[in-house]
């Protein structure tokens, strides 16, 4: 079937929020305006069903506005409130009202550069920050208790890598932390507000899962998980930091030393990277957050690296933002400050160090290959972003702007102009019907490639879309891991 996709800088679809009428089944579309090239986001039914608040997000996205519009007419009632960034506004959840209210409601937001709970009411009063720090709320985890005095959540306020659940009081603002033991917590709150169950890891813990009331006592555990591959022969996994190149930002990383590890014994090394928004790979939960191919090669013999480079998430806006309009220039940086760790390891022969990742993943694995071919010897990159001209228009634009408004910070990241740079080793793996970043980025990739004579392997997955699911996945990882084998 058609699928329309409109790219960066293109022309965008048009969308209405519609109302419809069980009774008289008539549709009544909300009069949201123009300028019609604009995003409206996260829809919200107020409490009493008289209105609905919208998020909307103009089409450069550094310019949100808080609409109420009636439901019944369609008509706009008011700006509630506005947020204006220099480089993006990212409105990720919507409104929450207060159980016991249809007046106020909370409203998650960076506009003081950390991800935090705002009190609102519907005249658009901000009555209070209630959350304030160098550290982030998830959006995934806002819970009431009955009562309304209390608001649940989970955040990385002890440390960057661990996520705990905390209540903040509405009315005095007293923040309690909630849970003991490092990790990462997963918390649901009764109904009553009184009690959670709290079920966490940590690197060295397969899984605890907990009752605790609201006041952070345990009230019994349920379950000690015991370690289902404590038979098994893995690596020995490290979590640490080290500084960008400047100097003034920490970095994790996780390292995974060989099975049956010997210092005198010089290894090859994978980096294993994503490096997007959105996404943290190195966190303190079972196994160091690793997936088990990265504890199967080093079984194989490879001393396994992931970091969490600038970009990626949960830790504030400068800290993600740091890559607006020149995606690829400070993830690299950061990348490579993973490189001078390996450079510190006498087991590790730097001779041999290959990079895999998927999809902004595959972007920096391809990167990395053609902008440092001196350090890498063999990539294999999936679904990779090839040229940012065909990816799609809001996640695009959010991060670099349109093409018309950043023509240098487009061809810098167009690696098609880095080809010839290749000396290494480069397979990229594609799913034949990708709708998510379009084959045409790696077919365009391989016709520059043949263009100059340069040597490249590929691979297409008929049937799959962005990610190889199912039985399929094994195929590519054994895949992957031959490649590596092969060559590294």
């Amino acid at each position: 079937k058609k699928e329309d996709y409109p790219m960066a800088g293109m022309k965008s679809h048009h969308v209405k929020v519609g109302v419809y009428n069980l009774n008289s089944k008539d549709i009544n579309y909300l009069k949201t305006g123009k300028p019609l090239d604009k995003y409206l986001t996260n829809v919200t039914w107020g409490p009493n069903g008289k209105y609905i608040y919208i998020a909307e997000l103009n089409r450069d996205q550094d310019h949100m506005k808080m609409q109420q519009f009636n439901a019944e007419t369609g008509e706009l009632v008011q700006t509630l409130f506005e947020e204006k960034d220099e480089k993006y506004v990212e409105p990720l959840i919507s409104i929450k009202f207060l159980p016991d209210s249809d007046k106020k409601f909370i409203w998650t937001s960076r506009r003081d550069g950390y991800n935090h709970i705002y009190l609102f009411n519907t005249e658009g009063e901000m009555l209070k920050q209630l959350t304030e720090g160098s550290w982030e709320v998830s959006n995934s985890s806002i819970e009431f208790g009955e009562s309304g005095k209390n608001i649940f959540f989970s955040a990385n306020k002890l440390s960057p890598i661990e996520q705990h659940t905390y209540k903040v009081n509405i009315k005095s603002g007293d923040i309690t932390l909630l849970t003991e033991g490092e990790g990462i917590h997963r918390s649901r709150v009764s109904s009553s507000g009184n009690y959670i169950i709290d079920r966490y890891s940590s690197k060295d813990n397969p899984g605890t899962t907990q009752i605790v009331n609201n006041k952070g006592e345990q009230v019994t555990q349920l379950l000690q998980a015991k370690n289902p591959l404590k038979n098994y022969n893995l690596g020995k996994a490290t979590i640490g930091t080290v500084k960008t190149a400047d100097g003034k930002t920490d970095l994790y990383y996780r390292l995974i030393k060989p099975s049956n590890f010997d210092p005198d014994k010089q290894y090859p090394a994978i980096i294993y990277v994503y490096g997007g928004p959105h996404a943290q790979l190195v966190r303190n939960r079972w196994l160091a957050s690793a997936r088990m191919w990265q504890y199967y090669m080093a079984q194989k013999g490879y001393v396994m690296l992931t970091l969490d480079n600038r970009g990626s998430a949960n830790r504030g806006m400068e800290f993600e933002s740091a890559i607006y309009r020149n995606l690829g220039k400070h993830e690299l940086s950061d990348q490579m400050q993973g490189v001078k760790i390996l450079e510190n390891l006498d087991y590790v022969d730097t001779s041999r160090i290959g990079v895999h990742g998927w999809s902004y993943g595959g972007f920096l694995t391809t990167s990395l290959m053609l902008k440092k071919p001196e350090t890498f010897k063999v990539g294999i990159a999936g679904g990779p972003v090839i040229d940012w001209k065909y990816y799609e228009v809001m996640y695009g634009e959010r991060y670099m702007d349109k093409p018309q408004q950043n023509p240098e910070g487009y061809e810098n990241a167009n690696l098609k102009n880095y080809a010839t740079n290749l000396k290494g080793d480069l397979k990229i793996i594609h799913g034949y019907i990708d709708n998510v970043v379009v084959p045409q980025h790696s077919l365009s990739f391989i016709r520059t490639c043949v263009k100059n004579d340069v040597p490249l392997d590929f691979f297409f997955y008929p049937r799959h879309e962005h990610n190889v699911r199912g039985m399929d996945r094994i195929h590519l990882m054994k895949k992957v891991t031959k490649y590596f084998e092969e060559n590294l």
